[in-house]
Parts: C-alpha cells; sequence; structure tokens
C-alpha cells in the first residue's frame, strides 16, 4: 500500500508540473463558502481551482463544487453544494465514453468501488484506472469563452447581460498508453470483441423466449409479481424459458442470483438444447457447488459462495462446448467441457432437471423459493485478429479532451468533450457520452412505482429539438438511466433512475480527418438547494438567462397579416408612432422567404430600410417543417416510425441546402431583423443514403441539427432575432410559444382573458416573461367570428385594454395579429398608455415573477415581479375577472425582492405607503380592484 501510494503522488507531481500552472490555493470549504442567498446577492466567491493536500483538485464558486482524482488517473470524486452541505456523487465512473471505428472506450474513471450506495475518501486510495481506458495526461485552466458571437440588441434588453457568462474553464486530456493497446488486445479476442446477438437485462419478457413452469405449484412462474426472469418455484420442479439459438451464436452467457433456492440438481442456470441431449451448467445452492451435466453425466465442482450472483458461460469452439463459471464476468473457472456434432437448435435459463429437461422429483419437490435471471447474452465470433496492436496503433494518437465550466454566482456546471485526430488517417466517432454521473438518489421504493422522482438536478443542453418544453431533452440527449453496477439499492428490481448519461440517441457518426478536431454538445448542470418549486423555477430561470441571454431580449411585436408593401407600411408606420419595436410578416402574409429573386429582395430591402429609418426592425415568416417536399427530398424515416410533425423536408437533402442558401442570401441582402421560423427542425431522423449532406440514419439527426444550428447562430451574431415555436435557446434562439393552443383564440373574448393569464402563470415556472410569447387576434383566428375578434378595435376598447394589462402587465409580448394597432383616438392612446408603461418598468417587469394566485375566473389572480438588483425592486399586478369591485387582503412574498425590512408601495396613482416585513418575509396588502379590472403597485 505504501508503494503505491508513492507512485500515486509521484502521478500527482508529474501530472501537475508538466503543464505551466500558477500555484493553486489550497481549498477550505467553509473559507470558500459563499455567505448570502445567490438569487438575491452576487456570491462572494468567483469560480476558481483548488487543490487538496491529498493531491486532489476542486473545482469551485461558493456554491458548489466538483472534486477530481488525477492519478491514477482523472475521475470525478465529489459533488457538493457548499450551502446545504448535499452531496450528489455517490460512486466514481468514467468521465466519459467513446467509440472509436467501432471500439468502446473508457474515458478516465476508477474501478474498485467496494459498493455504490456512497463514496468514502479512504476508498480512493485502492480504487485503480481500468487498463483498456483512455489515462489522465494533464489538465489546463482558463476564462470561459464565447460560444459563438452575439450582438446584442440593448434596445429590447432591460439591461445588459455578460457573455459568455464568466468563470473558468478547466480541461482535462487524456490519451491511450501502451496497457490500454494491450488491453485491447484482449477485448477483441475476448466476449466484449464478439457480436451481442441477443441483450437480454429481463426488463420484461421479450416475444422470443417461451416460459415452460412445472404445475406442481400454483405459483410456479418464470414471471414472479410481474418481474420477469425471476423465477419463484418449488425447489426441485422445473421453471425456465427458452429460445431458438441464432446460427452465428457461439457464446451463451447468463448472470444468475441464486436468491433463497436451495435446490441442487435443480439448480438455476443454462442449458443448450441438442438434437440428441441437453447440456447444463447450473448453480447448487443446497451443496454450495456448481453443476456441469454433460449429457450422460454430471460433475460437481465444490466452492460456491452463497447468496450472490454468479456468471455462467457456454463457448462453442472446434466442436467443443467449453463450461465456464465466474463472479466478476473477467477472472473465469473451467467448470467441464464435452465435444459435440451438430450444432445446438435452443438456449434454456433456469430451474431444470438434472437432465436438462421439463421434469420434476417425483416426491420431494421442497419449498417455494425465489431466485433470479439478472442477464443473458448470445454472442457471435470474436473480431480480433493477431496483431491488434500494430494495427490500432493509431488510437495512441487520437486526444480527448474533457471540457467543464464552473460560473461566478451560478450553481451551474457546463461539460462538453472534443476528440482530436492527431493519427495520419481519417476516424469515425461513432458514439459518446460526454456525463456519466452516479448521483444520490432523492427517494427509494422497494416496489415498482408509476413515475420516479428524478435527483435534484436540472439539466439542459444545446442538442434539443422537437417541442416548445426543456422535456424534449429526453428524446434528444440525455437520459436518466438505471445503474447496473448498484446492486445495493432499496429497490428490488434495481430499476431507480439514479445515473445520469448524456449521449445523443442516434450516431453521431462523423468522421474526424487527419488533424481535425470534434466537438460534442454542452450539458448544463444546475444543482438546487431546495424542492420547492417557486424556488426551483427561480434558479432555472437565473441559469437560462446566464447561458443564454439573448433571451432577455424582448422587442414590443406585430404580426401583420398582409407582405404587401403599403399594408407593411402602415404597420411599421403604426408601430413608430404607440412605441411598438417589430414588425414580422406573419404566416398566410404573403411573404415568401424561398423568393430570391432580384425583384423579391430589392422590394423586402426598399421595406427594411424604410421601417429602420422608423426605428422599428422588420421580418418574415418561414415554414421548414410538417411540410412535403417531394422529389426525394424528404426524410426517409425507418421502418415504424413517422415524422415528428407527419411530413418534414431532410436538411440534408438536396433541397435543404438550397432552402438555407436562399435564407442566408435573403437576411445578408436586405438586412431584416426578425426571421419566424416554424415547424424548426424537430430532430426527425433520415435513412436515406442518397442526400448530399449525410451517409445514413446514424448520422442523420446530428447533421440536420449542425446545419439548422449553424444558422441560428449565425443569426445571433447578426442580431436577427429569432421566434422559433421549439426549445433552440441554448443554440441561439430567443423566444417559443409561452403555452397555448392555437384554437383558444377562437373563444368568446372574456374567456380568453383568463385563458391567456393561466397560460402566463403556467409557462413563467420555469421561463422568464421574455422567453415566452403570446398571442392577440386583432382579426378572427382559426374562427369564432365576432365574439371571438377583436376588430373593430375601437368596439372592443375594454377588452383590447385588458388584454394589453394582461400581457405587458407580466413583462410578456404578444404577437399582435391584424391590419393595424389602433383604429381611432382612444385606441392609439390605449396603446400608447400600455407600451409606454412597460418600457417605463421594463426591468422589473422581464425579471423574474413570483406566482401568487393562478387565475380561475373566480377571484383575484396575482403575480409578483422581483428583481433584488434594481431600483424598482418588485411589480405587483392584481386582476379581478369578476362583475363587481372588491377588497381583498393579499399577503405579498417579498423575499425575493431582496427587502427585509420595510417596503415603500406605491400604487398605480402614485400614493405611497411605507409597510413593515414580517418574519416570514411577507407584507399584509389591503386592496381594491376594480370590476373586469386591475390594479398594480411598485414596490422599492
Amino acid at each position: 500500500m505504501i508503494q503505491k501510494l508513492i507512485l500515486i503522488y509521484l502521478s500527482v507531481f508529474i501530472l501537475s508540473a508538466s503543464f505551466a500552472q500558477e500555484a493553486l490555493p489550497v481549498y477550505q470549504p467553509t473559507k470558500v463558502k459563499a455567505s448570502r442567498d445567490w438569487l438575491l446577492y452576487q456570491a462572494n466567491q468567483p469560480a476558481a481551482l483548488y487543490t487538496t493536500p491529498n493531491g486532489h483538485l476542486v473545482l469551485s464558486n461558493g456554491l458548489v463544487s466538483r472534486a477530481f482524482s488525477i492519478a491514477p488517473n482523472g475521475a470525478t470524486i465529489g459533488v457538493d453544494h457548499l450551502q446545504t452541505g448535499e452531496s450528489f456523487l455517490r460512486s466514481v465512473r468514467p468521465e466519459a465514453e467513446v467509440q472509436i471505428d467501432g471500439i468502446l472506450f473508457d474515458v478516465g474513471g476508477l474501478v474498485g468501488q467496494p459498493i455504490h450506495n456512497y463514496l468514502l475518501p479512504e476508498w480512493l486510495e485502492s480504487m485503480e484506472a481500468s487498463p483498456g481506458s483512455f489515462k489522465l495526461q494533464g489538465y489546463r485552466i482558463a476564462e470561459t469563452k464565447e460560444r459563438f458571437s452575439w450582438k446584442k440588441r440593448k434596445d429590447w434588453m432591460p439591461k445588459d447581460m455578460p457573455w459568455p457568462a464568466p468563470g473558468k474553464e478547466l480541461v482535462f486530456s487524456y490519451k491511450l498508453d501502451e496497457a490500454a493497446l494491450e488491453e485491447l488486445g484482449k477485448r477483441l479476442n475476448s466476449d466484449e470483441g464478439r457480436e451481442r446477438l441477443v441483450d437480454d437485462a429481463f426488463e420484461s419478457l421479450r416475444n422470443e423466449w417461451k416460459r415452460v413452469e412445472s404445475d406442481a405449484d400454483e405459483r410456479n412462474s418464470f414471471i414472479n409479481e410481474g418481474k420477469a426472469g425471476e423465477i419463484m418455484a418449488l425447489a426441485n420442479t422445473a421453471v425456465y424459458a427458452e429460445q431458438s439459438v441464432l446460427p452465428q451464436a457461439s457464446v451463451f452467457i447468463a448472470r444468475i442470483n441464486p436468491g433463497t433456492d436451495k435446490s441442487s440438481s435443480w439448480g438455476p442456470g443454462i442449458g443448450l438444447v441438442f438434437s440428441d441431449r441437453v447440456v447444463k451448467l447450473n448453480l447448487r445452492p443446497g451443496d454450495k457447488a456448481i453443476g456441469f451435466f454433460d449429457g450422460e453425466k454430471e460433475l460437481v465442482v465444490k466452492g460456491l459462495s452463497p447468496g450472490v450472483s454468479v456468471w455462467l458461460r457456454m463457448e462453442l469452439r472446434d466442436n467443443k462446448l467449453l463450461a465456464f463459471w465466474s463472479y466478476d464476468n473477467n477472472v473465469w473457472t473451467p467448470a467441464g467441457e464435452v465435444a459435440y456434432a451438430q450444432s445446438p437448435v435452443s438456449v434454456r435459463v433456469g430451474k431444470m432437471d438434472p437432465t436438462g429437461k421439463n421434469s420434476d422429483h417425483p416426491t420431494a419437490k421442497g419449498q417455494s423459493e425465489r431466485s433470479r435471471i439478472e442477464a443473458f447474452y448470445m454472442l457471435g465470433e470474436t473480431k480480433g485478429n493477431d496483431s491488434p496492436l500494430e494495427a490500432y496503433r493509431y488510437l495512441k494518437e487520437i486526444t480527448v479532451n474533457i471540457h467543464y465550466e464552473l460560473y461566478d454566482g451560478l450553481p451551474v456546471i457546463g461539460k462538453w468533450i472534443t476528440v482530436k485526430n492527431h493519427s495520419g488517417k481519417a476516424i469515425t466517432l461513432n458514439t459518446f457520452k460526454s456525463e456519466i454521473l452516479a448521483v444520490t438518489e432523492p427517494e427509494s421504493h422497494v416496489d415498482p412505482t408509476e413515475k420516479w422522482l428524478y435527483p435534484n438536478i436540472t439539466v439542459e443542453t444545446d442538442y434539443n429539438f422537437g417541442g416548445m418544453t426543456a422535456e424534449n431533452i429526453f428524446r434528444s440527449s440525455i437520459a436518466w438511466k438505471t445503474d447496473p453496477l448498484y446492486l445495493t439499492q432499496v429497490n428490488y428490481e434495481r430499476t431507480t433512475p439514479v445515473l445520469l448519461e448524456v449521449a445523443p440517441k442516434y450516431g453521431p457518426e462523423q468522421e474526424i480527418l487527419p488533424g481535425g478536431t470534434f466537438a460534442s454538445y454542452r450539458v448544463w448542470e444546475l444543482f438546487h438547494d431546495s424542492w420547492e418549486r417557486e424556488r426551483k423555477g427561480l434558479e432555472h430561470r437565473r441559469m437560462m438567462r446566464a447561458m443564454a441571454p439573448w433571451v432577455t431580449e424582448n422587442p414590443i411585436l406585430m404580426h401583420v397579416r398582409s407582405a404587401e408593401t403599403e399594408a407593411v407600411k402602415k404597420a411599421i408606420d403604426q408601430s413608430a408612432e404607440v412605441g411598438f419595436e417589430m414588425v414580422i410578416m406573419t404566416f398566410g402574409s404573403g411573404f415568401n422567404a424561398e423568393d430570391d429573386s432580384e425583384e423579391n429582395i430589392h422590394r423586402i430591402k426598399s421595406l427594411v430600410d424604410y421601417a429602420h429609418s422608423k426605428g422599428v426592425a422588420l421580418g418574415g415568416y418561414s415554414l421548414l417543417a410538417s411540410r412535403r417536399i417531394g422529389g426525394g427530398h424528404d426524410v426517409v424515416m425507418p421502418e415504424g416510425m413517422t415524422p415528428r410533425f407527419g411530413n418534414s423536408p431532410c436538411l440534408e437533402s438536396e433541397w435543404g441546402h438550397a432552402y438555407f442558401g436562399k435564407l442566408y442570401n435573403l437576411y445578408q441582402k436586405t438586412g431584416m431583423d426578425v426571421f419566424e421560423h416554424d415547424g424548426s427542425y424537430p430532430g426527425d431522423v433520415c435513412a436515406a443514403e442518397h442526400h448530399p449532406g449525410h451517409r445514413g440514419l446514424a448520422d442523420s439527426q446530428w447533421n440536420q441539427y449542425s446545419r439548422i444550428a449553424d444558422f441560428y447562430q449565425w443569426s445571433r451574431s447578426e442580431g436577427i432575432y429569432l421566434n422559433i415555436p421549439d426549445y433552440y435557446f441554448l443554440a441561439g434562439s430567443n423566444k417559443t410559444a409561452m403555452g397555448y393552443r392555437e384554437t383558444n383564440w377562437s373563444l368568446p373574448r372574456e374567456q380568453q382573458e383568463i385563458i391567456e393569464r393561466q397560460n402566463i402563470f403556467d409557462g413563467t415556472w420555469t421561463k422568464t416573461p421574455s422567453m415566452g410569447w403570446m398571442f392577440v387576434p386583432l382579426v378572427e383566428y382559426h374562427g369564432g367570428g365576432e365574439a371571438a375578434t377583436i376588430e373593430p378595435l375601437r368596439e372592443h376598447l375594454p377588452h383590447y385594454g385588458q388584454r394589453m394589462a394582461n400581457l405587458f402587465g407580466a413583462g410578456v409580448q404578444a404577437t399582435y395579429r391584424g391590419p393595424q394597432l389602433y383604429d381611432a383616438p382612444e385606441t392609439k392612446e390605449m396603446v400608447e398608455h400600455w407600451v409606454g408603461f412597460y418600457k417605463k418598468h421594463r426591468e422589473v417587469l422581464d425579471a423574474d415573477i413570483i406566482h401568487l394566485r393562478r387565475p380561475d375566473g373566480r377571484d383575484w389572480d396575482g403575480i409578483l415581479h422581483v428583481n433584488p438588483s434594481g431600483q424598482e425592486k418588485g411589480l405587483l399586478m392584481l386582476y379581478n375577472p369578476l362583475d363587481e369591485d372588491i377588497r381583498r387582503t393579499v399577503q405579498v412574498p417579498v423575499y425575493y425582492t431582496g427587502l427585509d425590512d420595510t417596503v415603500l408601495v406605491e400604487d398605480q396613482w402614485g400614493q405611497t405607503e411605507r409597510m413593515e416585513v414580517s418574519r416570514n418575509y411577507h407584507i399584509s396588502l389591503e386592496v381594491s380592484i376594480p370590476k373586469k379590472g386591475y390594479a398594480y403597485f411598485i414596490l422599492k
């Protein structure tokens, strides 16, 4: 042990000396810990890299920390929330995983942890690097860098935002060593190098299995209490499952837990069925032995440890069947062998009689016991060769960099990987996992549960598509998985989802040329300090503002329904007069983004120039997905799959390339300021092999997403506002829907008022006000007739005014769709009033929302805007849907305004009152709200 520790410390010294790093400060958690609530005040500790007395590294910002070992390999050994003292990590895993040219490698990590419920520091001393993994070569620390350029539109922002978010980037570099190549040679000539024909963890019973269950007892079953592979049976009775052997199969492996089974000859095992006999390898828990029946006689080997899972393996090699058993699927002990003439026809797993068949003991059937088939594999031939070290030596010239970012004042850690190819030959990155994090479970269930509570971490990536919410991330780029190493968890089926894996669902199957670099998408992990819904939402919103600060751009916009020149000019003129900041030539307007004729470009440019002369931004609408192109340009979906929106072109077809070429050309030549992109790329894969931009299914999703993300990020660099009904914020978009059903805007006007406020109330739990749009149908939309329509505006002025009170009062912009914003002086005056209200209070209205009472049409409803860093610390917006004036006492939670002693409350008429803050951070406010009206108050 002493010699090993000396080698570890020597490795740490060499790694540290291999990079020109300044001396790192020693990590002292109590001194680093931030002293105040980060949601109210900037944390007093910036992100920094520290060292520990035992040579570990710690990246911390006073709110969270991530600790790393750097010898004998790089590995995450701690993730802690310093405000709560909570440790999120329970087990060490690889830092990443890459599959290069068909070969899977761990990157970093340590093995040898005795159990996976928790991690003790002293265990690290005996843990080792996996021999075949990429090994840590060194590290470096730098400032965070912008992911792409952002041309800020400060006129649309409540305040300037930093870009990138200030903080530190820590990069670890990994390469393969000679030991890894030697291990690869062993793998290629072992089971790991074989094609996996069947891989069954018995999460359910696949149709290929035929159940054979003795009728000696009514409980005899291969599926006990709904759990496939769990055998409940009398000790000396036959209960097993059988399936056909595939022609190319040569190895059969099963992991079996004996459970409470005390049988011997009927012990659970694996059997190969030949035309003339069955060869069986089984556990004999009753006499603590392994049994091998060769078709004629049984060989019994003593020494089986009771109560632990055992691996059983049968291999067909050179007309011999070889049997082995193991505790770890690594070191195998021979159990017997027998010659065979013809290939087996089927394989059995479970409890068979002494000859591997279906019969029970004639008299002594024993008691009912439980055992479990935990896994079964059917493998093909090995892919190895005689000289793997030479054939794969180029892999040593590949570097995998693991990038971490930690941001000042945010409990958020970012991560991604880059793969650099210095080998002199092209390689293919087939798959990757950029994060594998084994975290503690937030709940424990012995029995199956309908819906698991995930760990208290919000995960976001910039590889997200297919809808308006962050939940689509589970279809694109992350998964909370069960942990196969976590054998000591409470859940009987071991299905607790506590292993975070960040990986694309397809591919990426990307070729990396000599000297080239591949970069994965990024993941951000927000570690919460509370389970309270409002606080979790505030933390999520704060993260989104920092990681995608362009979402704070919140222009006041109009949807003009006609793209005819005079109609657009009228919309521009009215917008300029009342203070609207943007006009979009909307769907159905006649605007065609794919018309790249000189005539159209000239006309649009003249309209843009006119809009700019009035201080108004101008742009238009285009539909991408949910339409059929034809001519071989649409996505070709695999059998059984359909495009998410019914139809969709492939972005990597010739049509797709031409489409984006037209968009670049149009926006470069006209100078338009906004792009509304409907039916954005939803993540459809494409199996076509004739499209110029992808080779097949495996790289189709990655390449299509890259195509559209590149355009969005170019738009961001040009200051082009992106209105997109999909969750593309982290890839560059500004806004998506707050959450609405389009046909609701065909309901009677008074119903729209309540639903609108409900949509805003519900949509702002995770979105900031500026991240979501609403809708105002100035003209008829999806039907509903006169009762649903605001035009003529002057005839429905109270309703029009209430809609603006709803929207501007929430800081949420709507798409006002119609030919005009006003039709009379009194209409214009009302619109100007609400625009002026919003611009006067823009900073606090665009800030966070505290949810007070959800609209239900039966009593008051309201929200509180909070902005602890501003002059106006809060803005309270209350609504009365009733047909009578009401007076209420409202308990206003002021904690997140930062006001903890007294509050100066100013009503909408300028009258002020100073109020004491209670010990639970509330003020008790007597309010009067007029019928069908509103009231608002400024908190200072």
